[in-house]
């Protein structure tokens, strides 16, 4: 299978982007499948049912998140009754919704899993005792065809030892959450394609997808409580990795794709 995922969507100007260029793409490229992060889609934070459809209407296949998810109250109702729009596996009991599915598309079965580690962030129960259930759910060839983990988190370190343990056992583990694209991008010892972090879609005039200054002012002058973040409304660059599998399900190649913006560097 080739795969496009789409890093975490920035504001409405990236969302906007992205739209346009998933329906060139998955014709030009090929795509069997399109998974995309859509935690910061609403301004910044959060997304709304609308912005789901949007993106479903596209060409997603299936839309992850992290720990904005609950941004935008109007959300809950819509993620607990559709199985397309994940939010992290590992929140504690009760969370509305689901985190890990398998849905079918024209070319066999796919399975994603959503997993926020645990350095740095909070309200998450422990991320590596998800490990076993995401091997046991996705067994390569037999239960899906292809099956990608986006670990929402802060430390590379603890990405990178998701990635390890899974390696092997998922077609795909890719990084999310830090807004900055890694150069790691490699097919691990026994087939897992990796990234640390995809890195955002979203203005890079910026820091990590918000006004400059606005975020300046949060790390100058911590004590004023006035201080409010707002989304950089600069040309966006679009941040994805395309991951190609074998018959095993396992990969044979991740490349990065970006587009638009200051960081555009095409490798197809």
């Amino acid at each position: 299978m080739k795969v496009l995922f789409v890093g975490d969507i920035v504001g409405r100007n990236a969302r906007n982007f992205v739209q346009k260029q998933i329906v060139d793409l998955k014709l030009k490229l090929q795509l069997d499948a399109i998974i995309i992060n859509v935690e910061n889609a609403a301004g910044g934070f959060g997304v709304t049912p609308a912005i789901c459809d949007d993106f479903f209407n596209a060409g997603a296949d299936i839309l992850t998140t992290g720990n904005h998810v609950w941004d935008k109250r109007e959300i809950i109702s819509y993620i607990s009754k559709n199985e397309r729009l994940l939010r992290p596996m590992n929140m504690i009991d009760g969370t509305p919704g689901i985190g890990i599915t398998s849905i079918k598309i024209n070319t066999g079965t796919i399975g994603v899993a959503n997993i926020m580690t645990n350095l740095f962030m909070s309200r998450t129960d422990p991320v590596f005792n998800k490990v076993p259930e995401i091997i046991n759910s996705f067994k390569l060839t037999e239960n899906v065809d292809f099956a990608l983990v986006d670990v929402h988190g802060e430390a590379s370190s603890e990405k990178m030892a998701i990635g390890y343990a899974l390696d092997g056992n998922v077609s795909a583990v890719v990084g999310t959450h830090t807004h900055v694209p890694t150069a790691d991008y490699q097919i691990l010892e026994k087939g897992t394609a990796y990234i640390t972090d995809v890195g955002m879609s979203g203005d890079y005039n910026s820091i990590i997808g918000m006004n400059k200054q606005d975020a300046l002012n949060r790390f100058m002058f911590p004590n004023n409580k006035k201080s409010k973040l707002e989304v950089s409304l600069g040309e966006p660059t679009m941040c994805g990795v395309i991951i190609d599998t074998l018959s095993n399900g396992l990969s044979k190649s991740i490349k990065p794709l970006r587009l638009g913006g200051r960081l555009e560097q095409t490798i197809l």
